[in-house]
């Protein structure tokens, strides 16, 4: 388990629903990952490096709602700036299962 934090510190984190609306292959980064595009609505277009390519083939991805962290500085990832960061969980086989919505929500809404 990781240390304590307090609310205020959890509220921090913004945490918002976007829909991926466009997928690339990423074949300069260092372990296999996608190039994503994801709309959050009313805070943009934002980009997304995300090792996710184990359990998801790029036709799967599009459209879908995911979580994201948004408010982390944006990292340089080989030649490409990744300005979110996409949530997921690791699987008993250490794959990374996408954080979803499970239902259709605005773009861009906050998680709590």
């Amino acid at each position: 388990m990781k240390d304590t934090i307090s609310f205020d510190d959890f509220l921090k984190v913004d945490l918002r629903v976007g829909t991926i609306i466009e997928v690339h292959d990423f074949p300069k980064a260092k372990k296999p990952a996608y190039q994503l595009t994801i709309d959050f609505g009313q805070l943009g277009i934002k980009k997304s490096s995300a090792q996710i390519t184990d359990l998801y083939p790029k036709d799967a991805l599009l459209n879908k709602q995911i979580i994201a962290v948004v408010n982390f500085k944006p990292k340089q990832i080989a030649n490409f700036k990744s300005e979110v960061l996409v949530l997921g969980i690791y699987n008993k086989e250490q794959k990374v299962v996408v954080l979803e919505t499970g239902k259709n929500i605005k773009n861009g809404m906050t998680v709590s």
